[in-house]
């Protein structure tokens, strides 16, 4: 397909749900950016809180969620629910035509039980597959599309899947269609060599330079999942990976991480 439209896919996480100045500057700036878009969340922190709410302890191995069925719940109303349609809802107040959406409706994200030889993840999902005609028809229709972090694996079973995983299979699948940017928006300028401090921003991060700081621990954690999608990216024809705070989304001037391979 010859000329085609750039595609904005934007996945919100970290502290940026939490903080409701600087999501509604981001939607705003989202709402501004010409052409088609997509907008994928998260939400562990809102899990973990709805949790400890209804007296259920939350547990985490190597940075990961465990997902009983007990959990499931929780995850399934607070992304799925409050979280998707609260940003739903701003965007639509902002004039747009949105639709949110778990990887079940229209049948868009198919995932499968995670199998791992020591550690039972319980009910998370890994994506085998995005509907991108789907999709692309609610593009054609001007509509955004807002997912959370929710798919399933098509026998009726719902399954939490890592946002980051979603963005960037997303971006993937719209390539048949679109250029396709990708943007990992949070609450830090971009990737840092040192967490503590913000002036070490890495503008432009590739491939060697990724598995150097990998060795020397300096990117560790839940950052190299992130990255890991990221170059996963780019390797199946993502055009353009950024990562940085909200107002870097459409301001060229503000500081931010571009992924390079």
């Amino acid at each position: 397909m010859q000329n085609k439209s750039q595609l904005t896919v934007v996945k919100i996480g970290g502290k940026v749900l939490n903080n409701p100045e600087a999501l509604n500057q981001l939607l705003q700036d989202f709402s501004s950016i010409t052409g088609p878009k997509v907008i994928v969340h998260g939400g562990g922190s809102d899990a973990t809180e709805m949790a400890k709410i209804l007296g259920i302890e939350a547990t985490l191995v190597n940075g990961r969620r465990i997902t009983d069925a007990a959990m499931l719940d929780i995850v399934v109303m607070t992304y799925a629910g409050l979280l998707n349609k609260n940003i739903v809802a701003k965007l639509s107040a902002l004039g747009n035509s949105v639709i949110g959406l778990t990887g079940a409706d229209g049948n868009s994200i198919l995932a499968t039980k995670r199998v791992h030889p020591e550690i039972d993840f319980g009910f998370v999902g890994d994506v085998q597959q995005v509907n991108a005609p789907f999709i692309h028809n609610l593009l054609q229709q001007n509509c955004i599309p807002v997912f959370c972090a929710i798919t399933h694996n098509e026998n009726g079973q719902l399954l939490n899947t890592n946002a980051d995983t979603i963005a960037s299979e997303i971006a993937i699948a719209l390539t048949k269609y679109y250029q396709v940017k990708l943007f990992y928006c949070f609450e830090k300028l971009g990737v840092l060599e040192d967490v503590e401090n913000e002036e070490t921003v890495i503008q432009n991060l590739n491939a060697q330079l990724y598995a150097d700081l990998k060795q020397k621990n300096a990117i560790h954690s839940g950052m190299i999942p992130k990255l890991d999608n990221c170059f996963y990216a780019l390797k199946n024809e993502v055009n353009e990976i950024q990562i940085g705070l909200p107002k870097a989304l459409n301001n060229s001037n503000v500081k931010r991480t571009c992924i390079r391979l």
